[in-house]
């Protein structure tokens, strides 16, 4: 899949796998890995270092074709769900160090497009998730929030 503000492809990641049967070498129990993705996210885990966590350390590659339901919807059971969705809040979060940035460093125009094209994201993302409900119909982007966040 090609990148959305840049030339490159952007091809190199791991891959998911390929079957989606549970595989043969896991003893763990759904409810015990549903115990663990709970314990994780009251750890303060956002739900992408959970499935990392699970796949390095317990050597489970997906969740759903053992517990029937992905982490979000377990953490959304248990009310662990974070208010804003993980790759917003990770969005916003980069302009606002992108913002702290030029504020320092006023000359360095190369990075003013930068923070144009992240903030295109971010509203783009917004109007996704206010589509869906995700987050509230009047969340609104604004520089200077973020900045207080």
């Amino acid at each position: 899949m090609g990148r959305m503000h840049t030339h490159r492809h952007g091809k190199s990641h791991s891959i998911r796998p390929a079957t989606l049967r549970a595989p043969s070498w896991i003893t763990l129990t759904p409810a015990e890995i549903e115990a663990l993705v709970i314990k994780y996210a009251k750890d303060g885990l956002t739900p992408s270092q959970i499935g990392i966590k699970l796949r390095d350390q317990h050597s489970i590659p997906l969740i759903k074709p053992i517990t029937k339901k992905s982490i979000g919807q377990i953490l959304e059971e248990n009310d662990l769900k974070p208010e804003m969705p993980e790759d917003l809040e990770n969005i916003v979060n980069k302009a606002v160090g992108l913002q702290k940035h030029l504020k320092e460093n006023r000359g360095d125009n190369r990075n003013v497009r930068s923070l144009e094209l992240i903030e295109a994201k971010v509203h783009r993302l917004s109007v996704y998730y206010k589509k869906i409900e995700r987050i509230p119909k009047t969340w609104k982007y604004k520089s200077v929030v973020a900045q207080l966040e």
